[in-house]
């Protein structure tokens, strides 16, 4: 974690055996102990919390995106659904022109 080598340590250890005497340098380590290890838990915890919310995120903006598409896609439907709905409309054109085919098959069969 620190990347602190044997000598360090040893070195550590000679001067908290100085600062703290011999009776009190046990209940110091241990109380060093249990802080150090409260912080780890603490920044695991955190960490944890970031990775959980992260993924939250990126859950919700999946869903923003499957909403939109759901809307867009409900959209299309409605507007096909207003095409089908309109009245059909037959122009006179289309009306006229089986007439005039009759009317030019029974001219050339007269003839």
């Amino acid at each position: 974690m620190f990347d602190i080598g044997f000598w360090e340590i040893c070195i550590i250890a000679v001067i908290a055996l100085i600062v703290f005497g011999p009776e009190k340098l046990p209940g110091a380590a241990r109380t060093a102990g249990l802080w150090i290890g409260r912080i780890r838990r603490m920044v695991t915890t955190v960490r944890q919390e970031v990775d959980r919310e992260l993924h939250l995120q990126e859950m919700r903006e999946a869903i923003q995106q499957s909403d939109q598409n759901v809307h867009q896609f409900l959209e299309e439907t409605k507007t096909g659904l207003n095409e089908l709905n309109k009245p059909i409309s037959l122009d006179s054109n289309l009306d006229s022109k089986p007439n005039e085919e009759k009317a030019e098959e029974s001219n050339s069969k007269r003839d």
